[in-house]
């Protein structure tokens, strides 16, 4: 390594069954980015959050002290995109990485999930 460890995680959520509120409300999606990235021992410094009109998806992304992550949604579709981009000059973040991104699946309980995994 360069002394830059950085996990840029990516995932298409197909077939999403559990939490249709995180698909449709922006609010409620923005409470859970922001709760799961304070779970994860990160530090959100910026968000930016848009609900695509009344039955629309919502767009979000929180910019991080370590990065950022970026969420989409197409509760028509059930469908969801997720990246966790985690870096540090002095530390290892990897796990914690790992921990948000796992933590911003699991309620949406796809039926299937595309991965990928980028060391940067």
């Amino acid at each position: 390594m360069n002394g830059f460890d950085g996990l840029h995680l990516m995932g298409n959520l197909h077939g999403c069954a559990g939490a249709e509120d995180l698909l449709r409300e922006v609010d409620r999606l923005r409470e859970h980015c922001l709760s799961k990235v304070e779970e994860a021992g990160l530090s959100a410094v910026g968000e930016c959050f848009h609900q695509f009109g009344g039955k629309g998806g919502v767009t979000g992304v929180v910019v991080l002290a370590e990065s950022h992550i970026s969420i989409h949604t197409w509760p028509e579709k059930n469908y969801v995109t997720l990246d966790v981009f985690v870096c540090n000059m002095h530390s290892n973040n990897r796990n914690k990485a790992m921990r948000l991104f796992n933590a911003l699946v699991f309620p949406f309980n796809p039926a299937e999930k595309r991965l990928y995994r980028v060391e940067r």
